[in-house]
């Protein structure tokens, strides 16, 4: 297993250590691990891309594992966030289901591609949501209560919803081939 491929899975491991830290550890001791330990698997995201792209070390595995190690993590931190009773700024509910049901739809249609042989790769859009959800999620978790964080929180979770559809819209009309075959 190469080094890519081995960030893809430290970044797995992690989750469950990022959610008994912010769900089950007291105080905001624990949402700071969480916090930490976040951003450390959200830099593995981009550390792993471009490792393999850099050195050739692109993997059939890497090619499936990354993006669902990256839904597992942003879909994992959204879900927690839910519920989180000392929230400054709550994450609304309909907000995740709509970013989860996009990941639901452009996974389908990836495994219609792969079935048609087709490869597709990321596009802007999806890697400008996916950073914009870990910068929403950091800032959620950053919990910080103030009103230039509070608009920040705002502004990036209906940033992250907007480019959620619009990188699966971006997503499924350039590659409407899929939906021919």
């Amino acid at each position: 297993m190469n080094l890519p491929n081995k960030l893809t899975v430290m970044r797995m491991i992690m989750i469950p250590f990022f959610l008994f830290f912010l769900l089950f550890f007291e105080g905001s001791a624990g949402r700071y691990i969480a916090l930490a330990l976040f951003c450390i698997a959200s830099f593995t995201d981009y550390l792993d891309g471009h490792i393999a792209r850099k050195y050739d070390l692109v993997t059939n595995f890497g090619k499936f594992m990354d993006p669902l190690a990256d839904k597992l993590l942003v879909c994992s931190a959204m879900i927690a966030l839910i519920g989180m009773e000392d929230a400054v700024v709550a994450l609304p509910s309909v907000v995740v289901i709509v970013i989860i049901a996009r990941e639901f739809i452009i996974t389908g249609f990836r495994t219609l591609a792969v079935e048609q042989n087709i490869v597709i790769a990321a596009g802007f859009w999806g890697k400008f949501k996916t950073v914009s959800q870990m910068a929403m999620l950091i800032v959620l978790l950053l919990n910080i209560d103030n009103k230039f964080f509070t608009i920040l929180s705002y502004v990036l979770i209906y940033a992250s919803l907007a480019l959620a559809v619009i990188s699966a819209v971006d997503y499924i009309a350039k590659n409407s081939k899929v939906l021919k075959g």
